[in-house]
């Protein structure tokens, strides 16, 4: 997609402005799923690096550019690393647990009744006593005893069923950095050789294992953006330093709700949606926000609340992950999501504010202004030339109800700025013109109309990072 060809089928104001993430999976790995996913309204494809092999992912690497072309959008590609996803090991059948039970574990070995049971990490080296160990998901809770030759004692909290390779959870325990593993170093070498706009970090703890990823990213010559997966009680404690260093951030509900209690979960997304706004960094909320159509046509009234109360709270996106990679309605799930979006943004009974933050640099300064403008003269659109998205983006954290058209030379940006709040990306060469050429062509369109008022935020150096500084208004003729 070197230049953005297809116009809207509808009107600017009928945009939705909160984005929707897709995983495509079993359900959706063909062309005809896809091309239906971007259709329908996902902004973004997840693939999950948990499961599947290369040669898997570069064909559906290779059908959602191709979709995309045919429906004509930018749409982001998301690698998404499995982390140190930790799982019990094979055994036959299931262990039961009971109340007080002693439990231990050990790395790598065959399971014999009543012995040792499997791991697929080796807890030995990072768990202490006292620690928590979360078993199947949080279903089994038990406390660390001890720890000796690599075996790893706990005192079972509550009675329960163990299924071989079912996830533990670890709150507790420092893993000191260790979260990026062998296989996802594996995966990045790849993705680095693929068309990838994304790479979501899982399990992060703090800030320094962002700052990690990307020394590897740049020694790769990999231009993807780093989405930081919040789902541990260490990342809580990072917050603000975490939101900071990464792009974007997934607010990964389901191990979060785990390694955290429960009732904080809705607080936590709140903090997140809100740092996201400070920083003029996309979030995202992901897991389970239309669960119950994995295997029904139609969602649970909490989930349609779920999903609505994210739009309200300011999220740039909502994800899909079960729905769309092993449901039974995967397409329907995507078109009922974009259903919601849409109402709730056109009959929002509130509007959420956050703690401000006083940034008086020029790019800010300067999304303000044409906001502010664009508000008092009734614009039908903002228009933003930008090179690295940076300007779009802090437009964007702004949250203004008009919406706003991104018009930029590179591919890459246009495909990560799908993914943030209400932008509306187009592919044109670096020109002085850029934006008056992209609105002449939406008014030949029809999707601007003569004596449409749009606001521009530009640089007079087309093409160079870094060099917006000029608002101008345009009355289309």
């Amino acid at each position: 997609m070197q230049q953005t060809e297809s116009a809207p089928s509808v009107p600017l104001e009928q945009f939705k402005r909160t984005k929707i993430i897709a995983t495509v999976g079993p359900a959706t790995n063909n062309y005809e799923a896809i091309l239906e996913l971007i259709k329908e309204g996902a902004n973004g494809l997840r693939l999950n690096f948990s499961h599947g092999s290369f040669e898997e992912r570069s064909q559906q690497i290779a059908w959602i550019r191709q979709a995309s072309e045919e429906v004509g959008k930018p749409v982001a590609i998301i690698e998404d690393l499995q982390g140190p996803k930790i799982r019990l090991g094979d055994f036959d059948g299931t262990i039961e647990v009971e109340t007080g039970m002693d439990l231990s574990f050990e790395y790598g070995i065959t399971y014999e009744p009543g012995g040792h049971i499997p791991t697929q990490y080796d807890l030995a080296t990072k768990v202490k006593v006292g620690e928590r160990i979360y078993l199947f998901d949080g279903k089994v809770k038990s406390i660390v005893t001890s720890v000796s030759d690599g075996i790893v004692y706990a005192k079972a909290q509550n009675s329960g069923t163990l299924v071989k390779r079912k996830g533990m959870n670890l709150p507790d325990t420092d893993f000191g950095g260790d979260i990026i593993t062998e296989k996802d170093k594996a995966d990045i070498e790849y993705g680095a050789t693929q068309d990838i706009d994304y790479v979501a970090l899982s399990f992060v703890q703090t800030s320094n294992d962002i700052v990690r990823l990307r020394t590897m990213l740049n020694d790769l010559n990999f231009d993807a953006k780093i989405i930081a997966k919040i789902e541990t009680m260490a990342a809580v404690a990072d917050l603000d330093a975490i939101v900071q260093e990464a792009d974007a951030i997934m607010i990964a509900r389901g191990d979060l709700a785990v390694e955290t209690p429960l009732e904080s979960v809705p607080v936590v997304q709140r903090q997140i949606v809100g740092l996201g706004l400070r920083y003029a960094k996309p979030t995202i909320v992901a897991t389970q926000m239309l669960g119950s159509m994995t295997e029904n046509p139609e969602p649970s009234r909490a989930e349609v609340s779920d999903v609505a109360t994210a739009v309200f709270i300011g999220a740039d996106c909502v994800m899909l992950s079960d729905e769309t990679a092993n449901g039974k309605y995967p397409h329907e799930a995507v078109k009922t999501m974009k259903r919601i979006v849409l109402y709730a943004e056109h009959h929002a009974p509130l509007k959420v504010t956050y703690e401000k933050h006083e940034d008086h640099s020029r790019h800010a300064s300067i999304s303000k202004a044409v906001i502010r403008l664009a508000e008092n003269i009734a614009a039908k659109a903002i228009v933003a030339e930008t090179k690295s998205g940076a300007t779009a983006l802090q437009i964007a954290g702004l949250r203004p109800e008009i919406p706003i058209i991104a018009v930029t030379s590179q591919v890459r940006t246009a495909q990560q700025l799908s993914i943030a709040y209400s932008i509306k990306g187009y592919i044109r060469p670096d020109d002085a013109k850029a934006a008056t050429k992209l609105t002449d062509w939406l008014r030949d369109n029809e999707v601007l109309h003569s004596g449409d008022i749009v606001v521009t935020a530009s640089g007079q150096y087309p093409g160079v990072i870094g060099t917006t500084d000029t608002i101008k208004v345009r009355v289309l003729e």
